[in-house]
């Protein structure tokens, strides 16, 4: 359970960080409302942000979890998704009734993106 505890603590730190400078440089400083309108605008500048963050809190509890636990796929799984997967039921536990059908679908999608690039990412620079 500590193996667990220590990457989702990881996985946290990083996703705290993230979503800070998000928030700091991208919603203040360049998301404008022009450009908040499109489509296009809200991916650039809200999900593509996101999944990087995810990806990199992902990323980051998988390089946490220990070695010997590292290996168990049922173990590590959890160790990667718990906390972007947390972060996602929150954000629509604290937002839901100002969700609409398109933030609902591409913040699922971006959190099932960031998992898995981050995943894959950690399995690779395992491998390699």
């Amino acid at each position: 359970m500590f193996a667990l505890a220590r990457a989702w603590a990881a996985g946290i730190v990083v996703l705290v960080a993230t979503e800070y400078v998000q928030a700091t440089v991208v919603y203040e400083h360049v998301a404008t409302p022009e450009r908040m309108g499109t489509f296009g605008g809200r991916l650039l500048l809200i999900h593509l942000p996101d999944a990087v963050c995810l990806a990199l809190a992902a990323w980051a509890a998988a390089r946490a979890h220990r070695e010997p636990f590292r290996h168990v796929p049922p173990h590590h799984l959890a160790a990667v998704v718990a906390v972007p997967l947390a972060a996602q039921l929150l954000n629509m536990a604290v937002r839901w009734e100002h969700l609409a059908a398109e933030g609902l679908l591409m913040s699922n999608v971006v959190m099932a993106t960031g998992c898995a690039v981050g995943y894959l990412v950690a399995r690779l620079r395992e491998d390699g």
